[in-house]
């Protein structure tokens, strides 16, 4: 804001409105718009899509020239001469990054932390940057391929929104996503196989021109191959972690019917796997797996307790529950209540390495008190 010239300070009084009274009117001569010449229903529907507009977040109308920014700067750092550490980087040492970075985007969204919510997701999207500009650089694809591939997806499986079919609740909506999946599935291996046969009609042509004997072995694949099974469980990727691969077959299987009738039947399972288990371990010499254990008795146990964290993970599902999210909680319960023991210990003047197992318990019993203890 401008200071005002020390002549203003020194009129009187009475010469200040009509100095006022000036200024005004200047402006308001200067702001009114000229008479439009349009109809005015134009301009009332001119003005209405204004009005819509400017209910848009205001970041959010510059989302594409932002993007840009940050593709150049990826494509930057990859260049001749930009960082050496991105320029080694390949898909397969990323590809820890992209867990991780996933990771850190779940907990500060269950911090509440916007600002720090607002960065990780960005860290996450720069992973997707970084796969993309690496498979740019080699030919494969660019980041446009997969905004494109995402989006197109999105029109296709979203066809109540953007078409004529209708869907009456969510549950309907996964139904309608599964089959349009398999449909394009299907599709896709409908296509490799019709590429794979031109490319053996190609190959079988060259032969006979080449003119090689009859019979000659070739390396394609055969005709009663091309034909894929295609299964309902096809798109859960086996690099998932453990829990969210169990819930994601789980849940494929589930939309079909092969489910529980009612959770009951889950915790007869539990009951069963535990047996189970308690059997495998009892077979052995002792109550627990131990380096000398052989390696056919040790894949019994291993292959039991997997049999009893799958019931689980089908508890959480039929539960509602994301089986990865509550054991995260739960580590995260005992990692608080861990290191209060070990503050508790430290005020007895001693490690809690120190301190005899019993009393270690007594010391967990506290760390739960104090937990949930009103402040």
């Amino acid at each position: 804001m401008a200071v005002p010239h020390p002549r203003f300070w020194r009129m009187g009084s009475a010469q200040i409105p009509r100095l006022v009274k000036l200024f005004l009117s200047t402006y308001i001569e200067f702001r009114t718009p000229m008479p439009s010449r349009k109809p005015k229903r134009k301009l009332a529907k001119r003005r209405s899509r204004k009005s819509r507009s400017s209910t848009s977040s205001p970041s959010a109308l510059h989302v594409g020239p932002a993007f840009e920014k940050l593709v150049k700067v990826m494509a930057r750092l990859r260049a001749p001469g930009g960082c050496p550490w991105d320029r080694e980087q390949t898909h397969a040492t990323l590809r820890t990054y992209l867990i991780e970075e996933a990771y850190e985007a779940l907990d500060a969204l269950e911090s509440t932390d916007d600002a720090r919510f607002a960065e990780e997701l960005g860290d996450l999207l720069l992973q997707v940057l970084f796969h993309a500009q690496i498979a740019h650089e080699e030919g494969r694809f660019a980041i446009n391929d997969v905004i494109r591939e995402i989006y197109e997806k999105m029109i296709r499986r979203h066809p109540h929104v953007f078409g004529d079919k209708r869907a009456k609740d969510a549950a309907e909506v996964l139904r309608n996503w599964e089959k349009i999946k398999a449909e394009e599935r299907r599709a896709k291996d409908a296509k490799a196989a019709k590429d794979l046969r031109e490319a053996r009609e190609v190959k079988e042509a060259m032969e006979v021109k080449d003119k090689k004997r009859p019979g000659a072995s070739s390396s394609f694949t055969s005709s009663s191959s091309l034909t894929s099974f295609t299964s309902l469980l096809d798109g859960v990727p086996r690099t998932m972690p453990a829990l969210l691969e169990a819930l994601q077959l789980t849940r494929k299987a589930a939309r079909i019917g092969f489910d529980w009738e009612n959770v009951d039947g889950i915790f007869d399972k539990l009951n069963e796997e535990t047996r189970e288990l308690r059997h495998a371990l009892s077979s052995t010499s002792s109550a627990s797996v131990t380096s000398s254990t052989s390696p056919t008795r040790m894949q019994s146990v291993e292959s039991e307790l997997g049999d009893l964290l799958f019931a689980a993970v089908n508890l959480a599902r039929f539960l509602q529950i994301d089986p990865e999210i509550a054991l995260k909680r739960t580590s995260a319960k005992f990692s608080r209540r861990f290191r209060e023991m070990e503050r508790l210990a430290r005020e007895q003047g001693a490690t809690l390495a120190q301190i005899p197992r019993p009393q270690m318990e007594s010391l967990w019993d506290q760390a739960k008190f104090l937990e949930h203890k009103p402040s």
